[in-house]
């Protein structure tokens, strides 16, 4: 369901099926980069553990499957004041799309 701004909204689905967030963008894998980022950072983007993420496009029975990955950096040295030092970065994989039954 595309919203007036163009964005379309994709909950992120548990393996039990509950839908506990939901993350926003103009297309799937800009939403699953937002919830990456949201997982528990490695000291490099080599050590980081790969999870899986299930992502629901609200309004239609499409779930869009990545493995995602996130990273503790440096912020890099023109950064604005407020950001801090080190900062988390993420990455996406895409593996499919299932259709649910429901």
């Amino acid at each position: 369901m595309v919203r007036e701004d163009g964005k379309r909204n994709f909950a992120l689905r548990e393996s039990s099926g509950e839908e506990s967030s939901v993350f926003s963008g103009n297309t799937p894998r800009q939403a699953a980069l937002k919830a990456a980022r949201r997982l528990e950072p490695g000291s490099s983007e080599e050590s980081a553990e790969r999870v899986e993420l299930k992502l629901r496009e609200k309004g239609t029975d499409k779930v869009h499957i990545y493995d995602g990955w996130a990273w503790e950096e440096t912020a890099p040295d023109d950064k604005p004041d407020w950001m801090p030092g080190e900062i988390t970065e993420a990455n996406v994989s895409k593996k499919g799309i299932e259709h649910l039954d429901e």
